[in-house]
């Protein structure tokens, strides 16, 4: 496989299907602003006017869009992913979605003879353009066996999760830890503010010990510069969080902590949803 289309050229996108081209791959890709990846198109990549033609000339379609909406729409839209891909194309979705959408998928794809892979990633837009993506691969084993060398482009961590849905699963895992320790951190860094601490010295100090994590290293400093630029939205971040509910609420669990930090972002959305997920200290002040 050399072809490679990819549609969802954000702020992870693009520095994915750099990767991508680094490792030798021929990128075709679609978006609906041409504007907005004229530099992409600069380095390369081959350009579509729509996702059915870019999806018809490829061997493996890659999508990574804001919402299962939108994966609705490039997949079963009119002359979307399925309708148009060759037998044989390799579909993969790697945006945080709908378990329940990514069997959908699979199911359909199956039928016209096409191969589906749920691969959500995390890493952050850090990982994204470092290569070092996690990535949480559902669908048939032998699937994720003849992509592997592709997210070796994009990722380091590369896990094959189970059938299809599995990898959307393992993200809700993922979204739900985060939600709980970024809280915290926000939490945390609200107290040592209120009792007067220097906040460098209290973050230098605690980092390297029991409460140190990924989300205190990435954000820490950034909430004590007041720094909000998005490295994932908070917008994309209550979408998975709402995912997340619904999937543990399905099961019958009741996740109160994952509602209450939910709860806390759903607040801030409207004001700052475009912001980063950092952006969760505000709840406190």
């Amino acid at each position: 496989m050399k072809k490679i289309g990819f549609v969802g050229l954000g702020i992870m996108g693009k520095s994915m299907t750099r990767n991508l081209m680094k490792a030798g791959y021929e990128l075709h890709i679609y978006a609906r602003t041409k504007a907005k990846v004229e530099d992409v198109i600069g380095e390369g990549a081959v350009f579509y006017d729509s996702v059915g033609a870019c999806a018809a000339e490829v061997d493996a379609m890659i999508s990574i869009v804001g919402y299962p909406a939108d994966v609705e729409e490039v997949y079963f839209g009119e002359n979307g992913i399925l309708d148009s891909a060759k037998p044989g194309t390799y579909v993969i979705d790697m945006t945080t979605s709908s378990p329940k959408l990514a069997k959908k998928i699979y199911d359909a794809a199956k039928e016209k003879g096409l191969h589906a892979l749920d691969a959500p990633v995390t890493g952050g837009d850090t990982g994204a353009k470092n290569g070092t993506l996690s990535i949480l691969v559902g669908g048939d084993k032998a699937d994720y066996e003849a992509c592997h060398a592709i997210f070796e482009a994009m990722g380091t961590n590369i896990n094959y999760e189970g059938g299809p849905g599995c990898g959307q699963h393992t993200k809700m895992a993922n979204q739900i830890m985060i939600a709980g320790t970024l809280s915290g951190v926000c939490e945390a860094m609200s107290y040592a503010k209120a009792q007067g601490l220097d906040l460098q010295t209290m973050l230098d100090s605690v980092a390297t010990g029991a409460a140190g994590s990924k989300q205190l290293d990435a954000f820490g400093e950034k909430i004590m510069k007041g720094d909000y630029a998005p490295g994932f939205f908070m917008k994309h971040f209550i979408k998975d969080m709402r995912l997340a509910v619904e999937e543990a609420d399905a099961q019958g669990l009741d996740l109160k902590i994952l509602k209450q930090v939910l709860a806390n972002y759903r607040t801030l959305e409207a004001e700052y949803g475009d912001l980063g997920t950092q952006t969760l200290i505000k709840f406190y002040e």
